[in-house]
């Protein structure tokens, strides 16, 4: 999606849109998620990241049926006709609208009343608190978990995002990401700030 002049949040509003009519819970993720927490936009971003939850997937029929669908499968774009269910370890979807409306939806798992973060499901979080809502009205997943996503192979994009959003964590935030990185990450760069502040 293209960020118009003038229209702050312009990709994520015409996302949040358009997924007002899927039945089950979304959130916005990745850097545009950091950004809604922040309360603007801190950089150029390529696409719109939305998460849902894995057995909800089927939902998103209606709302993708005149899109083209593409799963990423041992990292390889393959065309989804939403017939199939996807399993683990997939969980990255690409869709594309007459050229206009682009984003990625990303599956995510729960049980028992928790997230569970897919590279380690010893890590969790409970469902009721794991997403916000920005002053547009847009859910977004809260930014702990959206930091603990980009730890994983670190891009200096992801680099950006750490350093606009630290100020912005309260307590609670910045314990769950140090607790979640000391089982996950344990030799991150990022636990040396949260350690020491």
């Amino acid at each position: 999606m293209e960020e118009g002049e003038g229209d702050m949040f312009g990709p994520v509003k015409r996302v949040y849109e358009w997924m007002r009519l899927f039945e089950g819970k979304w959130m916005v993720a990745g850097g545009w998620a950091i950004d809604l927490h922040i309360g603007e936009e801190t950089r150029m971003h390529e696409d719109v990241e939305v998460a849902i939850f894995r057995d909800e997937q089927l939902h998103l029929g209606p709302l993708l049926a005149s899109c083209e669908t593409m799963a990423v499968e041992q990292g390889r774009l393959v065309h989804w006709n939403m017939e199939k269910r996807l399993e683990p370890p997939v969980h990255e979807i690409h869709v594309s609208k007459g050229g206009e409306v682009q984003l990625e939806i990303l599956l995510n798992e729960r049980s028992r009343g928790d997230f569970r973060f897919r590279r380690n499901e010893a890590i969790t979080f409970p469902l009721a608190r794991m997403n916000l809502q920005s002053e547009f009205g847009i859910p977004y997943l809260n930014p702990e978990i959206v930091l603990l996503y980009k730890s994983k192979n670190t891009q200096k994009k992801d680099e950006i995002d750490f350093t606009h959003i630290f100020p912005h964590l309260n307590e609670g935030q910045r314990e769950w990401l140090k607790q979640a990185l000391i089982h996950f990450e344990p030799n991150h760069p990022w636990l040396g700030k949260l350690l020491n502040n």
